[in-house]
């Protein structure tokens, strides 16, 4: 019986990314019941037999739904039919504060994941995002104005996450199910307006494949991978940089004039960044007026940042500290 397309591109997909995998630790699969998870989950199931590695299969509770427990009890017993070794399932408390919905949801199921996947002693989580994900993420990312970064979409692997379908599509991973008999979810979020990237999915997209032909989303993730290199290349020159330029007290001020100026404000986030600033929440208008301190100082007395952190200039040093009124005192970068 020749085996469906669809089912070899994901398994070979999923053979690729535990075949080297080191250590004796199980492979944890993010499963939320949609066609991308469930054909992922039976890859990773095939696949790990072989080399005779376990399969832990986790589903996320986010409690925004009517039903959700009953959809988890539901996931959890299709990843136990599809052979998964162990199940897990997880209900977690999403605080939007400060962030969108989407975005605190996302933040909380990757939490819990890396607290599973290391007291599982994981080798890998592995995550369901398609290559339609990606184009979806990096037109966000245009949209947004957020940089290189951003437009760079998701990364393949990062820490102890690995993503084996950016170069599957979503239609892929549908005919997989399909062709093995799964039943996929389908997550009525997706289809929801009041969502940003459900516009783009159903509006946004279609509307680009219609004017500008076939293959955009291709197109995007494969844009997205050449700026990952580029994003990469420039984050590990700062790092270097940040090395050279931090003391004890802070970072040098000549040392940070000298720099390139893309170089220097990824030097000027990493500072931040190490002072205690939220990642998330800090944006280039916070890095623009922390190089202002460096490149155009007239006087300010201090940058608020993100996570109660102030920047400011001590002579020839430029330094981070609590902002008065929050516990800690004065960090040096």
């Amino acid at each position: 019986m020749t085996l469906h397309p669809a089912v070899a591109a994901v398994r070979l997909a999923v053979r690729r990314a535990v075949q080297d995998l080191a250590g004796e630790g199980p492979v944890v699969v993010a499963c939320s019941g949609g066609a991308d998870s469930l054909a992922l989950l039976a890859a990773a199931v095939f696949e790990c037999r072989k080399v005779g590695r376990r399969v832990l299969g986790v589903v996320v509770d986010h409690g925004l739904q009517d039903g959700s427990a009953a959809h988890t009890d539901r996931v959890v017993g299709q990843m136990a039919a599809l052979g998964a070794d162990e199940t897990v399932a997880v209900r977690v408390a999403v605080e939007s504060a400060g962030l969108g919905v989407e975005a605190a949801a996302r933040e909380a199921r990757y939490a819990v994941l890396a607290e599973v996947a290391q007291r599982a002693s994981a080798a890998v989580v592995l995550l369901g995002h398609t290559r339609d994900d990606q184009a979806e993420t990096v037109l966000l990312g245009l949209a947004r104005g957020s940089g290189g970064r951003s437009i760079a979409g998701m990364r393949a692997a990062y820490d102890v996450f690995c993503r084996p379908l950016l170069d599957v599509t979503r239609a892929q991973t549908e005919e997989a199910c399909a062709a093995e008999g799964i039943e996929p979810w389908q997550d009525p979020h997706n289809d929801d307006p009041r969502f940003t990237r459900s516009r783009v999915r159903h509006v946004v997209m279609p509307a680009l494949e219609a004017e500008l032909g076939p293959g955009v989303a291709a197109t995007l993730a494969r844009t997205a991978e050449q700026l990952q290199e580029d994003v990469a290349a420039l984050d590990a020159i700062a790092a270097r940089a940040h090395a050279a330029t931090a003391g004890p007290e802070g970072l040098a001020v000549s040392g940070l004039a000298d720099l390139d100026t893309a170089v220097r404000r990824r030097v000027l986030r990493l500072a931040a960044v190490a002072a205690g600033c939220p990642p998330g929440e800090l944006f280039r208008v916070h890095v623009l007026a922390v190089d202002a301190l460096v490149t155009e100082f007239r006087g300010q007395r201090w940058v608020d940042l993100p996570g109660h952190v102030q920047a400011f200039r001590d002579g020839g040093t430029l330094r981070f500290r609590t902002a008065p009124g929050a516990a800690g005192d004065a960090v040096g970068g």
